[in-house]
């Protein structure tokens, strides 16, 4: 009998009820790191879990595609995804050199480490205004730290930068949890069927995301959503599905991947208080912190290449047109690169996580999250006093953008001095 048929690895109820297949991805590192998987109902694949397997696909975008798209699904959903909005958008994160690199130019000004500490006065509000608000007047409460914390600190920073206003948040939190989850009963969108689901959700977020642009070509000012809306490639404007795509995958992806690895860095320093002591004790240990945040949670499960022409990886014959699918998640946990890889540390010293990817397509806004998460955290650490998990940690219904959707904490928090 094979190792596994692949479903529960691409699968989204398997994720909700039971985590990232930790067990599963250390057998197949072992035994199958280049695993064939033919589910029920999926598309085919090959489970790539080995770090350096990972590496070396991810360094050559010229063998490995990302044009043909980037996720696995159901057969079915395929065409209901090419026949909605988001078969005529077009999104950096599946484009190919040279077209992927004149793409990302348009931006990547916008996340350098310089750019985003410019706005770290902005993110450090955000953090101490959810901390404040946490506190209250007395320091002792509970919430929802997924929805009431996790979520609202990306959102509030993205939307500064984005042009959405403040009363528009709701709106796009709603529907960036549509996008990724789906399938989660809870937060996927409301409809007859999944066409009608996948047709709605396209149009809702091309409308919204299009006034922004409007506003900005008639407005222009500084900030990320002008750069966007006023783009030229080649000294041509950049086309309205580009752009409208590239709005899309800054937010939605900016925003759940953040929002993913916060709540579970706080369920994993729930789990080991040791960790969360250490913080507090040692605010300097914050970078190597939010390192080991991400390589934990790894909210990015995977991202999916397409085989050029015939090729191999690891002495398996790979045919073109073949999907390979990199588990980013496994090579998180794999013992060839990671000392104690089941231990969450945040004062690990090597630290070469795939939390962010790597080569050609490495996270555009991976300066942001860092700067975001490290806010948070530190005031987190520097005025909680107590803080326990009071009920189920529940998880989203996605095995591409994994974490929790629910996290019920109480606390005791030192309100502001200010």
């Amino acid at each position: 009998m094979p190792i596994t048929d692949g479903h529960e690895l691409v699968a989204p109820i398997p994720y909700a009820e039971n985590g990232p297949p930790h067990d599963l991805w250390s057998r197949l590192r072992a035994e199958s790191p280049v695993h064939f998987c033919d589910p029920e109902e999926y598309e085919r694949f090959w489970a790539i879990t080995k770090h350096a397997d990972i590496t070396e696909i991810s360094t050559q975008p010229e063998r490995f595609l990302s044009e043909p798209g980037i996720n696995i699904l159901r057969k079915r959903d395929r065409e209901a995804l090419e026949a909605s909005a988001f078969g005529a958008m077009r999104v950096i994160i599946t484009m190919d050199p040279p077209e992927h690199r004149q793409v990302r130019k348009v931006a990547s000004p916008v996340f350098t480490p310089k750019a985003i500490r410019a706005l770290d006065e902005e993110i450090e509000r955000s953090a101490r205004e959810l901390v404040d608000g946490l506190a209250g007047a007395d320091g002792e409460g509970e919430c929802d730290f997924a929805t009431d914390v996790a979520a609202a600190h990306p959102l509030r920073i993205l939307s500064h930068m984005l042009g959405v206003p403040r009363e528009q948040e709701p709106d796009i939190l709603r529907l960036t949890n549509q996008l990724f989850a789906f399938e989660d009963p809870e937060l996927g969108r409301d409809a007859e069927n999944r066409e009608q689901a996948l047709m709605e959700l396209g149009m809702e977020l091309y409308g919204m995301f299009d006034a922004i642009i409007q506003d900005r070509r008639a407005n222009p000012s500084d900030d990320l959503a002008s750069v966007l809306a006023n783009a030229t490639i080649d000294g041509e404007p950049m086309g309205p599905m580009e752009t409208v795509g590239y709005y899309l995958i800054t937010f939605s992806a900016g925003h759940d991947t953040t929002k993913n690895a916060l709540a579970g860095g706080m369920k994993a320093f729930l789990d080991n208080p040791d960790e969360f002591q250490k913080l507090r004790d040692n605010p300097d240990l914050i970078d190597q912190a939010v390192e080991e945040v991400g390589r934990w949670t790894s909210p990015v499960n995977y991202m999916k290449r397409t085989a050029a022409a015939d090729t191999e990886v690891r002495g398996q014959k790979i045919s073109e047109g073949d999907s390979l699918v990199l588990f980013y998640a496994s090579a998180n946990r794999d013992d060839e690169v990671f000392d104690d890889p089941f231990r969450f540390r945040i004062d690990r010293e090597s630290n070469r996580h795939l939390g962010f990817g790597i080569g050609e397509h490495f996270c555009l806004g991976a300066n942001m999250a860092r700067r975001s998460m490290r806010a948070l955290w530190l005031e987190l650490a520097a005025r909680t006093e107590s803080v326990e998990q009071i009920g189920e940690a529940k998880r989203i219904h996605s095995a591409f953008v994994v974490g929790l959707k629910h996290l019920p904490v109480r606390y005791r928090i030192r309100p502001s001095e200010g």
